[in-house]
């Protein structure tokens, strides 16, 4: 990639202008961290940039930004500028095209607003930001009053990177986040989701959560996490402590890149504990999985998570108890169980919920074993009888039709029939 990009800003110097690597790339250059993408800043116009590159697509020409297609990956080119108001909180109502120290001047923090000349191998940093880096801190360029209200989103991605690079907060920077914490709300869904999501499979999601907590984001994007806090649970099954401190033990244990809607299920999975809390013989939570299940779904919803992505999320939620009975459960209920899609990310979320409580593991186990046991053909065999068997014997199609064949299926996952016409012959006999 390194090499891809390096041809682009060679060109650009050799049509006489200035071209530079800029933000995250230097950031993480300096940190030693993996480069993702590059991202390059130059005094090139719109119109140049394409004229120069034979592949090009103007992703934001208003704002000088074009992606550059360079030996199989894509750049973003785009022009030093200085913006002007943002009326929406996202977008500049007024850019101009500048200077590169004016353009670092507009970035959001210091540890994202250096260059890199890759052709002198030189930092060009207006803004302190390697002072910061090795301070750990993450500060905002300039007035971080004016940087927020620039694009809200920002509060979000400082805990973000707060969180992942394990830097700490610089003390304005967290005062003016809590104090502006409410207006988050002014930000899409979409994107507060993404940012979400990102600490969520950072490998560092439970330090991100907490530092949502700590600045006063975590009650305005999900108030359900944070209604969590001081819900005692039962000692014997959780002496770690309430419902919000065993769902971050939880989330200190996710890997990093692990799958969006597995890390979502794990942080929602006992959502639904809070409005079910009630005291009888000891702490109980009746039924919390459903409640959480519906709560779920309209949090899923409300971040405008697909339906596919949704319907995993609350299927992790809705089922996670069902571990405490697989040892009781008929052997047709265990094969169904155990057989549906993506029952790894069950296993999974099931695993870490022991581990971060009572660290029993049998259930796990029972099911680790029970899978190779029965192995696929076993747990999901090709059907003895189908509907238009059941039109052959003379039934007419309807809800009769659905008892009838699970019937069947129940007896061939038990080893009650092993053929066709014995399982025509139980459907005689029982209809």
């Amino acid at each position: 990639m390194e090499k891809e990009a390096f041809k682009i800003v060679k060109k650009l110097n050799e049509k006489g202008f200035t071209a530079y690597y800029a933000g995250g790339f230097v950031r993480d250059k300096l940190l030693g961290n993996p480069i993702s993408d590059i991202d390059i800043a130059t005094d090139a116009k719109t119109e140049d940039i394409q004229n120069i590159f034979e592949k090009t697509i103007p992703i934001g020409a208003s704002f000088g930004v074009v992606q550059v297609h360079q030996g199989g990956y894509q750049f973003e080119v785009a022009t030093f500028r200085e913006e002007g108001a943002y009326s929406d909180g996202r977008h500049p109502d007024k850019v101009s095209f500048t200077t590169p120290e004016k353009d670092a001047l507009r970035r959001d923090f210091t540890i994202n607003g250096m260059f890199y000349d890759p052709t002198t191998h030189k930092i060009i940093d207006y803004i302190d930001g390697q002072k910061d880096l090795k301070k750990k801190v993450i500060r905002t360029i300039g007035d971080a009053h004016k940087r927020f209200e620039e694009d809200k989103l920002r509060m979000l991605r400082a805990v973000r990177f707060a969180s992942r690079l394990r830097f700490h907060l610089e003390e304005k920077t967290k005062k003016v986040i809590f104090q502006m914490a409410s207006h988050i709300s002014q930000v899409s869904a979409e994107r507060v989701r993404d940012e979400v999501l990102k600490i969520l499979t950072s490998g560092k999601a439970r330090s991100g959560f907490e530092l949502l907590d700590e600045v006063g984001l975590l009650k305005e994007i999900l108030p359900e996490i944070s209604a969590m806090k001081g819900v005692e649970q039962p000692s014997e099954f959780h002496p770690e402590g309430d419902v919000y401190i065993h769902t971050m033990m939880m989330l200190e244990k996710l890997e990093k890149g692990i799958h969006p809607e597995v890390a979502l299920g794990i942080l929602l999975h006992d959502v639904g504990k809070p409005p079910t809390f009630k005291v009888a013989e000891r702490i109980r939570f009746d039924a919390h999985e459903n409640v959480g299940a519906n709560m779920a779904a309209h949090i899923c919803k409300r971040l405008r998570m697909s339906k596919a992505s949704t319907e995993h999320v609350v299927s992790l939620v809705k089922q996670h108890m069902k571990f405490k009975d697989v040892k009781n459960m008929r052997e047709s209920t265990l094969k169904r169980f155990l057989r549906q899609d993506k029952f790894q990310d069950h296993m999974y979320l099931h695993k870490i919920d022991c581990s971060s409580s009572h660290n029993i593991l049998e259930a796990y186990e029972f099911c680790e074993k029970k899978i190779k046991e029965f192995g696929k053909e076993k747990m999901k065999p090709t059907p003895f009888v189908t509907g238009q068997d059941l039109i052959n014997l003379g039934l007419k199609p309807g809800p009769t039709f659905k008892k009838i064949l699970t019937l069947i299926e129940d007896a061939q996952l038990e080893g009650k029939i092993r053929s066709k016409e014995e399982a025509l012959d139980l459907i005689k006999k029982n209809y």
